[in-house]
């Protein structure tokens, strides 16, 4: 099978696709490579992905993604420089090619920074994913999975998160645009047959987490012996799930969507095992063996207070089971961490 998977330089999606090469898959990578943290990571997530392990050396960015491009083009796998919010640039990419399924993660992640730029956040999470569907449509692509998240439950009173729920209070510009996704997105499986399924990450970590995240965050802070920013009183929680478990899910939510029509479904991917901030943060300093030094600040907004998903529907639906608990996960990512610091 032939996949275009967006946003394939970044954390989930490097993984992802070194996963689909191994199975004998062939992919195209669409993703931007923007300056929403360091171009250096994406391009060493690029390589990762492809079996390079390093170590890499980078001059400019101009210069290392054009060598990147023309590097990493092979008979199963190629890299596409592309905003999805230019339809004149996606379509090329569905002219130069031909896949069976869509497997979009591109997106403006971040609830903070989303406070920020609403806009931005609209045009690519929104516009960016309905200019993909009006694609899948001129070209007959029917099959699409797409990345939602936890953050459309918002302040959510039922525990566990199930997919039941309404989600119709997001407190984040982030999450509303990843809810404007799941629902646009039954608009085209309506109207016009597209099969299709949102998953909805819970916490995603391990070893080549983006930078700004909490965990990435926290293990460099403490490693450098500088000051963490500590939210609240440390008792918000979260459903971390490790990326292996991650990435089992979305291969056995693509498997499921191959096989099935007409399909339109909604999955909670977590790892069903809540964890404070102050455990999160005992369990980085156990693994690290030294101690954080804390600068406490008020809560954020748009932060949630909990996330906890239900995940039986993903069980009996595709046969999603999480294998590591939160302990394990923090060693491996600590052990990746200490291999690349400069990540």
């Amino acid at each position: 099978m032939t996949y275009l998977v967006t946003g394939g330089s970044g954390f989930i999606g490097s993984h992802l696709i070194e996963s689909l090469l191994k199975n004998g898959h062939s992919v195209i990578n669409v993703d931007n490579f923007d300056d929403f943290y360091d171009y250096k990571i994406k391009i060493a997530n690029t390589l990762n992905s492809l079996g390079d392990e390093g170590p890499f050396e980078f001059n400019s960015k101009s210069v290392d993604l054009a060598h990147l491009v023309t590097k990493v083009h092979s008979e199963r796998y190629a890299l596409e420089l592309v905003d999805i919010r230019s339809m004149e640039q996606l379509r090329e990419v569905f002219l130069s090619h031909t896949f069976e399924a869509v497997i979009h993660l591109a997106a403006l992640a971040g609830v903070r920074p989303s406070i920020e730029k609403p806009i931005e956040y609209q045009e690519v999470n929104i516009v960016g994913t309905t200019n993909l569907w009006e694609l899948c449509k001129e070209f007959g692509v029917s099959k699409f999975l797409n990345a939602s998240s936890s953050s459309v439950y918002g302040n959510n009173e039922r525990i566990p998160f199930t997919e039941s729920d309404a989600v119709d209070l997001p407190i984040s510009p982030y999450a509303a645009t990843k809810r404007c996704t799941e629902i646009l997105g039954h608009v085209y499986h309506h109207l016009y047959g597209m099969d299709m399924i949102h998953l909805r990450f819970f916490t995603v970590y391990g070893p080549r987490q983006r930078p700004d995240l909490a965990i990435h965050k926290f293990t460099r802070l403490i490693h450098n012996g500088e000051e963490i920013p500590f939210f609240g009183e440390g008792s918000s929680s979260r459903d971390y799930t490790y990326i292996e478990d991650i990435i089992d899910g979305i291969l056995k939510s693509l498997s499921h969507l191959e096989k099935n029509s007409p399909l339109y479904e909604i999955l909670n991917l977590g790892e069903n095992q809540v964890v404070s901030l102050n455990e999160m943060l005992l369990t980085i300093e156990s693994e690290l063996k030294i101690d954080a030094h804390k600068k406490s600040l008020p809560m954020q907004p748009g932060d949630v207070e909990k996330t906890h998903a239900n995940i039986d529907k993903a069980r009996s639906l595709v046969g999603y089971s999480p294998r590591t608990n939160f302990q394990n996960g923090i060693k491996k990512f600590v052990e990746w961490f200490l291999r690349n610091p400069a990540q």
